[in-house]
């Protein structure tokens, strides 16, 4: 039978886990992510004959290493290469959500909008022209209500197509300013040379120009286990790449 991985990222207060405990009922575990205090979340669901296991990635409102969650859910996405990220929103709260969404997009093609808390923007005359949306942002966006369970079937469906490789995407990516993107440019093709195509290049190439530490220690740590399992060679990565 197949099998595919599910990361589950969002916000805090989206009603991520809601769905995760809708989708998962008692098919679940948690314990820490290794190294970490963080809380790990697990599960498991069946749909059209197929398994899938979901990891709840912690709530967080970037993915900027401010924060061991942000970590977590950042290394997950880059490292495990879930076979699709399904990024939850908050209907009446769009503008404030989209900026974890937008990140995650510039990290992993495989990404599924799930609009959450339906119910409650329509109480507030909030309406979302999700079709609209997601030709902006270049993914399957679904509408759905976890806690009233209204849109599942379809975001299952769609979750089960993305795994299966049958949705194409062309996900939004953020244009900055132009001596930004003359350095990203730049600093791209020595990031790939030590690297490899495997990860997010151009996402990668913006934290290292940000200078974030974590990172190259993230990817370090990643290189050197690689090594000991035999995979690769150890490479090292700086800010000076």
């Amino acid at each position: 039978m197949e099998s595919y991985r599910i990361a589950l990222a969002g916000n805090p207060n989206t009603g991520k886990s809601t769905l995760f405990n809708l989708l998962t009922g008692l098919r679940q575990h948690t314990g820490n992510w290794p190294g970490k205090t963080v809380i790990h979340a697990e599960g498991e669901f069946n749909h059209k004959d197929t398994d899938f296991t979901i990891v709840d990635l912690p709530g967080t409102y970037s993915l900027y290493s401010n924060s061991a969650d942000e970590e977590v859910a950042r290394d997950y996405i880059i490292f495990d290469k879930p076979d699709v990220t399904l990024v939850v929103l908050d209907a009446t709260s769009l503008e404030r959500n989209m900026n974890l969404a937008l990140q995650v997009m510039e990290m992993t093609d495989r990404v599924i909008v799930a609009l959450n808390l339906m119910d409650e923007a329509k109480k507030k005359g909030i309406e979302v022209n999700s079709e609209a949306l997601s030709k902006k942002l270049g993914v399957p966006v679904v509408k759905i209500s976890a806690r009233n369970k209204t849109g599942i079937k379809e975001l299952l469906d769609t979750v089960h197509e993305m795994a299966q490789g049958n949705v194409p995407t062309t996900p939004y990516r953020m244009t900055y300013s132009a001596d930004i993107e003359a350095k990203i440019e730049e600093l791209s093709p020595k990031v790939r040379q030590m690297i490899g195509d495997e990860f997010p290049i151009r996402w990668i190439s913006l934290r290292l120009l940000d200078g974030d530490e974590s990172i190259l220690n993230s990817l370090n740590d990643y290189f050197r286990r690689e090594q000991k399992r035999g995979g690769i060679s150890n490479v090292s990565v700086n800010a000076t790449t």
